[in-house]
């Protein structure tokens, strides 16, 4: 449910804060006062497109946001993305500045628009007044029935990309025998040339370095002997120096104890000049020349380099090129294998049809209810005998969305042919009619199911009725606000007079700007804003009477309503612009 909204610099609102409740809240005002500025606002933080042209004039951002009950079923899908919910609340904010550039947050964390999106369909669902429009094309009716039969579609969606696909490998594999048939044997007698060689995933830098090695054997064995009569075998060596040192100092030392860091370092030093000479008389009873390992060393070399240049790679990108080529094999040989191939496509639309089949069940056991519970709302919206059939035709070829296609088809009233929506000529029908729908669809939703939203909101989607159809809109709305929290933007009186609470949209000229300022109205406020619905600005006391009236029937047939007892459950506390 929608808790709270505060938006400021928003097109000609300076600033407004509004808290809701539960119920059924209509919004009312003037033509042109901005009736609809709060449900775009409400869009926006919700993720709709945004452009400077929501910055109020002379503003530098606009700042929106909106306060939900968090959904439970959403608390996976928070921390998944890294959102706190420990308040069990959701807010939602956006800031767009005056060159159009937009922020979001989610409970106070950067957020994408994106996610801001996915966020909206689990807590508002909005009907706009052109509502009829998307329920003449193929793809929303569709939707609306599969939603209304709990259907979930992304399976099908996936057994048909993979039918389709393993259609295409087995088209592209059959025109392309010959060409794929020359490319395995080229293939192949890369791979066996480069495998004969066997090269190790390592083994080049090791080559190098051993080869390094064994060709300058002979030097390393000259320096290592020279070395070593310079440490203890010439006279003078290295070793008898240290020794002559350290046996002049030592004689000394006790005279000075300042020559005891030189007597230590000498001492160390001997240490090691013994350390090394021991290491090179090692090295040199075990080193040899060996021209037959430097003769193999020199011809896998030359193998080596001369694959690398054949093929013009790195020589140690070899294994690498071996392991691709031996995995593009694997490919041609799974591409080429049309058995295979066949058998895949035959399991891929196995599984389609099942998952189709399964679908279309469900939606022809769907349809004659949805049908029948849009026939029965349209009795009372003013279309007695009409009739709501949804035609279910099968598609020549299957599609990702199943085996059918829906579309609606609408009689306006008794003893006529129902036909398609889309050819039901009077305005006022069509508003009936996707109201009619919109009522069934959001009743059929209960609160408890988790898919569900928690908000409805109809945004002159009474547009084209009035009179007696009228009052069985307001009676509508106000049956779903029991459920579920509904807000209406409306024209109508008595639409108006059926809410539990009712919110007032005025607009004003200071200092050359409009602004718009929304404010709960209840008591005279109400029954005036009511009167001047049923007959315009000039208020007479008929038309107030009249207004009173319509209240009183409304408050007294919904007694027993949770939310009668609260006159106004929506509090404002706008905050005018500074003169």
């Amino acid at each position: 449910m929608l808790r709270r909204m505060n938006l400021r610099d928003f097109v000609i609102v300076p600033e407004l804060e509004l808290d809701f409740g539960p119920g059924f809240a209509v919004l009312t005002g003037e033509t042109g006062a901005g009736k609809s500025i709060l449900v775009d606002a409400l869009q926006l933080a919700l993720g709709s497109r945004g452009d400077a042209g929501v910055v109020r004039e002379g503003a530098a951002r606009a700042e929106i946001s909106a306060e939900f009950d968090r959904p439970v079923h959403l608390s996976a899908w928070l921390d998944e993305a890294g959102f706190d919910h420990s308040s069990g609340s959701l807010l939602l904010r956006r800031v767009i500045d005056a060159q159009g550039k937009s922020r979001a947050w989610i409970n106070g964390s950067p957020a994408t628009v994106t996610q801001l999106r996915e966020l909206a369909d689990s807590l508002i669902d909005i009907h706009g007044q052109h509502a009829w429009q998307g329920l003449t094309r193929p793809a929303a009716v569709r939707a609306l029935l599969d939603s209304y039969a709990g259907l979930q579609t992304q399976a099908l969606s996936l057994a048909y990309g993979d039918w389709k696909e393993a259609g295409e490998r087995l088209a592209a594999a059959e025109s392309r025998q010959a060409e794929l048939l020359r490319e395995r044997e080229r293939l192949a007698w890369q791979i066996g040339e480069v495998a004969r060689l066997s090269p190790g995933q390592d083994e080049w830098e090791e080559l190098n370095a051993e080869h390094q090695r064994v060709s300058n054997a002979q030097s390393l064995l000259d320096a290592v002997q020279n070395a070593l009569q310079a440490l203890n075998e010439a006279e003078p060596s290295a070793e008898s120096q240290t020794d002559s040192a350290l046996t002049q100092l030592e004689k000394v030392v006790d005279y000075d104890a300042r020559l005891n860091p030189a007597v230590e370092a000498l001492r160390g030093a001997q240490t090691q000049i013994q350390d090394a000479a021991h290491s090179l008389s090692t090295y040199l009873h075990g080193t040899e020349l060996e021209p037959a390992r430097l003769q193999e060393l020199d011809e896998r070399m030359s193998a080596w380099l001369g694959l690398a240049r054949r093929y013009r790679r790195p020589p140690a990108e070899l294994p690498a090129l071996l392991a691709q080529w031996q995995a593009e094999l694997q490919q041609l040989d799974a591409a080429s294998d049309l058995d295979g191939l066949n058998k895949a496509l035959s399991t891929a639309r196995v599984a389609f049809d099942k998952e189709a089949k399964r679908i279309s069940v469900a939606r022809a056991a769907a349809a004659p209810k949805l049908a029948a519970a849009v026939t029965q709302a349209m009795q009372q919206l003013g279309m007695a005998g009409g009739q709501f059939e949804i035609a279910l035709q099968a598609q020549d070829q299957p599609q990702s969305f199943g085996l059918e296609t829906a579309e609606f088809l609408v009689a306006g009233h008794a003893g006529s042919t129902p036909r398609p929506l889309a050819k039901v000529a009077s305005g006022g029908e069509l508003s009936r009619i996707a109201l009619a729908i919109a009522v069934t669809t959001c009743q059929q939703a209960q609160t408890g199911d988790a898919s569900s939203v928690g908000t409805l909101i109809f945004d002159e989607i009474d547009s084209g009725v009035g009179g007696a159809v009228a009052e069985t809109v307001g009676r509508l709305m106000k049956q779903l606000g029991r459920e579920r929290q509904v807000l209406a933007v409306t024209h109508l009186p008595q639409v108006a007079a059926c809410a539990d609470h009712h919110l007032l949209v005025a607009k004003a000229a200071r200092e050359g700007q409009t602004f718009s300022d929304v404010q709960p109205v209840q008591g005279e406020a109400r029954v005036a804003e009511i009167a001047r619905m049923l007959g315009g600005e000039r208020l007479s006391s008929t038309s107030l009477a009249h207004a009173q009236e319509m209240l009183d029937l409304s408050s007294s047939s919904s007694s027993s309503s949770p939310n009668s007892s609260t006159p106004s459950g929506a509090n404002s506390r706008a905050k005018k612009a500074k003169s």
